[in-house]
């Protein structure tokens, strides 16, 4: 009787923790300007680099930031709840997945060369510019981007739209 209700527990606590992330991800896709402890939350959590334990903690998103400042995935001198620049992200996302870059990239490692390799893996796509704040709705379409790159699918950036009487 003890293990049913174990095992009843550890469900509901599951579908709990599957709820907070999905709440959390809406709430970003949501947000107009996403804070640096925003976008190190989805890096971290998207990147799986959070937890290596396998028990699906869901990282607080001051702890990210913390640990995302820690590594060096972030520029020095940020507040966490300042808006979050395309640039900052971009080195986040390049650090945080571990991707290679060009070699100005491999020698540096700095938000601007982050930006550019981005742009040129077009991740980033369309007119952008480094010092912009990053909606949450561009973050959830970077990580898309990398992590269909990662993945080896195909990843468009562009959806192409045709006028109304063009279709064939």
């Amino acid at each position: 009787m003890k293990k049913f209700f174990f095992l009843y527990f550890l469900c509901a606590f599951t579908i709990f923790l599957s709820a907070q992330t999905a709440d959390k991800l809406e709430e970003l896709l949501n947000t107009p300007a996403v804070s640096y402890e925003q976008a190190a939350w989805l890096a971290l959590e998207a990147a799986d680099v959070w937890d290596q334990s396998g028990a699906g903690i869901v990282p607080d998103p001051h702890e990210a930031f913390v640990v995302a400042q820690q590594q060096q995935w972030l520029p020095d001198g940020i507040d966490s709840a300042a808006f979050a620049r395309l640039d900052a992200v971009s080195l986040l996302l390049m650090r945080s997945f571990g991707l290679d870059g060009g070699i100005f990239y491999s020698l540096f490692k700095n938000p601007h060369y982050a930006y550019r390799e981005l742009v040129y893996q077009e991740i980033i796509a369309g007119v952008s510019d480094p010092a912009m704040n990053v909606s949450g709705s561009t973050l959830v379409f970077m990580v898309n981007g990398i992590l269909a790159k990662l993945e080896g699918t195909n990843w468009s950036p562009v959806i192409s739209v045709q006028p109304k009487g063009t279709e064939n």
